[in-house]
């Protein structure tokens, strides 16, 4: 019976770490292909638990323990349930990075935001919202409305990735909560079907829903100045204030200064934390990037050899002007937008494989 307790005792602590290992980054976790044996450890928690602790009470209760043990054994069951408390409600990722308590949306007339600050925007059937990267960094994801449109943004600072999706499972709206990551990126799970989703493709890689995607919604990347620019009636995202000190105040990560092993930059290129711009297109593209070096937008080009004279930004082709986000300013005209990420090199190529560099 002492080898039942002891079999249940390190069964429980070997699986309540792995339940949280595989899905953290943790030495080597990321690294491995082992997301269908962390979604199995998930899903079948509760009868793991139940079978080490029945093996440990009938452990416990079947044995004759000698006196000399009544005090080992006691802190041994106070360290397991210490490593118990730790992994689901210290170091889970819910439990680390949360939603936001309060929620608020204004003008740029009481905006408090750095206008120096990234943002992802969003623009639909004439509204227009600015999540600033500082907030979403934390929460890594916030489901809204604009025009009408449920949306969920999500952000994932391991990869640099900023993403907008319809949260929308089986028609319906669905919530999400963040579970862990992936191959260094973030993951969500629905609160339906438990399918967990990646945050820079949107796809559900474990659970009922494996396969499917989540549609994106066209979203941007700029300063919020920029973006102010080109969106003056724009409501933008508040600090909440029970977040206040979670919140990246310094803009070492914006401004590619932190040194921090998993959200640092690299100042070269092609190296795994190197800034690239990444684009799913066939065709013909332009990319530009804005005179404040934050701001950037990606369109099909009119003509495979179309050239065109950046200004100010302002987009001049064939005595037409643009604007930088290549809506027509002297023509109804405008460039057909594309869809282009900012993301550290290890991201853009783990999730694209077999893409080309410029």
């Amino acid at each position: 019976m002492k080898t039942f307790f002891w079999s249940g005792f390190v069964g429980l602590l070997i699986f309540e770490i792995a339940n949280v290992y595989f899905i953290m980054p943790m030495p080597g976790s990321q690294q491995m292909n082992s997301i269908d044996l962390a979604y199995f450890l998930y899903s079948w928690r509760w009868a793991f638990r139940i079978l080490f602790a029945l093996m440990i009470l009938a452990g416990f209760f079947g044995t004759k323990w000698h006196r000399r043990w009544k005090w080992f054994l006691i802190l041994s069951l106070v360290i397991l349930l210490g490593v118990i408390y730790m992994v689901n409600f210290k170091m889970a990722a819910d439990a680390m990075f949360k939603q936001p308590e309060h929620f608020l949306l204004v003008s740029s007339d009481k905006n408090k935001v750095d206008t120096n600050r990234l943002i992802i925007g969003v623009s639909f059937n004439g509204e227009a919202k600015a999540y600033p990267i500082q907030f979403l960094g934390y929460h890594h994801h916030i489901q809204d409305t604009v025009g009408g449109k449920p949306i969920l943004v999500t952000y994932c600072t391991v990869c640099r990735t900023g993403r907008v999706f319809e949260p929308m499972v089986n028609g319906k709206k669905e919530k999400f909560r963040l579970v862990g990551m992936d191959h260094f990126n973030a993951m969500l799970e629905d609160a339906a079907t438990k399918s967990w989703w990646r945050q820079v493709t949107g796809e559900a890689i474990a659970g009922k829903l494996k396969g499917q995607k989540l549609p994106e919604v066209f979203s941007m990347q700029t300063s919020l100045s920029e973006w102010l620019k080109l969106n003056p009636n724009s409501l933008i995202l508040q600090a909440d204030p029970a977040f206040v000190t979670a919140y990246d105040s310094t803009m070492k990560f914006e401004s590619g200064k932190s040194k921090n092993n998993l959200t640092g930059t690299d100042s070269l290129s092609w190296k795994n934390k190197s800034w690239v711009i990444g684009v799913i297109n066939t065709t013909p593209l332009l990319l530009v990037v804005t005179k404040d070096n934050k701001s950037f937008f990606a369109f099909e080009r009119p003509e495979a050899d179309a050239k065109f004279l950046l200004t100010n930004d302002t987009l001049l082709y064939r005595d037409h002007h643009f604007r930088i986000d290549g809506k027509g300013i002297d023509t109804v005209y405008s460039l057909t937008p594309l869809p282009a990420y900012q993301e550290f090199w290890h991201s853009w190529r783990s999730f694209n494989p077999g893409t080309k560099k410029y």
